[in-house]
């Protein structure tokens, strides 16, 4: 009965002896850790997933001393090298000679609500930055054209050839510093909102890529071709995932080492989907996937503020543009990076009508 209450559990349930060996997992358990009980049975802890040798040592140390603990927010690799981020609780079973026979580890995940507060993080700081930039943008431009206007006053009244080229500079750069306030704004029009298909727009900027590294990058498609069309800017999404997808390739062009260059472009659909504090039906997921050398640590929570680059002679503006187009979809652009492999998700809701996708503007 006891066994068969704990089968029925929603919590992931494992079961170790006092040498930490598997004696049994739950069914919430196998789908957590994506393992077969019966395949893992007898065998260490490794078998279902690894911790850290101070946890370890926690382990061992509850079997000696038979008190229980709960470890938070820790971050446990399974077999198949996904990361599980999650509380757990561990309470020694005491046998007939007061000795501690076996170890219960209750596990529950965290991944979820892990995601929404850092979607709900990105949000805010996104809405922030963009605040800033419109300030910036304001009382940048506000001198820069009358800079400008006196600059061509100033030509107007010269004879000399020679000067007219040092006002024509003026003008030049004050027109350049324009264009680049401009371009940190983002795309200054709303979405032409329309029926698209997704695949169409992810070809044209795959087609756009492969011109660009001449065959030198693999581009590897992986489309789920149920996926309904979704309500959007078609060019603004073009650009939107044409700025991500160039991301990777230059990041991979600046790898020397890397002798398989690859970007795999996938795109799956998320049913009862929260993205930040709202649920949507359907969700649109659309990732670009390169094995890269990896984004810095140090640059990664920033990597969508403007000027926020990489790249010794990247803008630091292009994926800026991108999270600003995909925001303006209700949606949002996540970015996960290790050596070899950083993954960009683009989570798109899928709307049945433009009047939908209007209720949500």
């Amino acid at each position: 009965m006891y066994s068969l209450l704990i089968d029925h559990l929603s919590t992931a349930v494992v079961q170790l002896n006092d040498k930490l060996e598997i004696e049994y997992l739950n069914p919430a358990a196998e789908m957590l850790l994506a393992v077969s009980r019966r395949r893992i049975y007898g065998h260490g802890l490794s078998a279902a997933f690894r911790e850290s040798a101070d946890s370890i040592e926690a382990l061992q140390s509850a079997i000696e001393s038979g008190h229980p603990f709960t470890k938070r927010e820790a971050e446990i690799e399974c077999t198949s090298n996904r990361k599980i981020f999650c509380d757990y609780t561990v309470t020694p079973i005491m046998g007939t000679s007061n000795n501690t026979e076996s170890l219960i580890i209750e596990l529950y995940p965290r991944d979820r609500m892990k995601r929404i507060s850092q979607e709900d993080e990105i949000i805010a700081n996104h809405e922030t930055s963009k605040e800033l930039v419109r300030g910036l943008a304001h009382e940048i431009k506000n001198p820069l054209g009358g800079i400008r206007g006196a600059a061509q006053l100033i030509s107007r009244a010269f004879t000399d050839e020679a000067l007219n080229d040092y006002t024509q500079v003026i003008i030049e750069e004050s027109d350049r510093l324009r264009d680049l306030v401009d371009r940190l704004l983002g795309p200054r029009q709303l979405p032409k909102i329309k029926p698209l298909n997704i695949h169409k727009v992810l070809e044209r900027v795959r087609q756009l890529i492969f011109v660009e590294t001449d065959n030198q990058i693999q581009l590897i498609r992986d489309y789920d071709p149920s996926i309904p069309d979704l309500i959007g800017d078609e060019s603004q999404l073009i650009q939107a995932l044409l700025n991500i997808t160039r991301n990777a390739m230059q990041a991979l062009m600046e790898d020397e080492d890397n002798h398989h260059k690859s970007i795999q472009m996938v795109t799956r659909t998320l049913r009862q989907f929260t993205i930040g504090s709202k649920r949507h039906r359907l969700v649109c997921k659309i990732s670009i996937i390169d094995n890269g050398p990896g984004i810095p640590e140090a640059i990664l929570k920033t990597l969508f503020y403007p000027m926020v680059s990489g790249r010794a002679d990247g803008t630091g503006l292009g994926l800026s543009i991108a999270q600003s187009v995909i925001h303006q979809h209700h949606g949002i652009v996540e970015c996960n990076s290790y050596p070899k492999k950083t993954e960009f998700n683009i989570l798109i809701p899928i709307e049945t009508t433009v009047q939908d996708q209007e209720k949500h503007a």
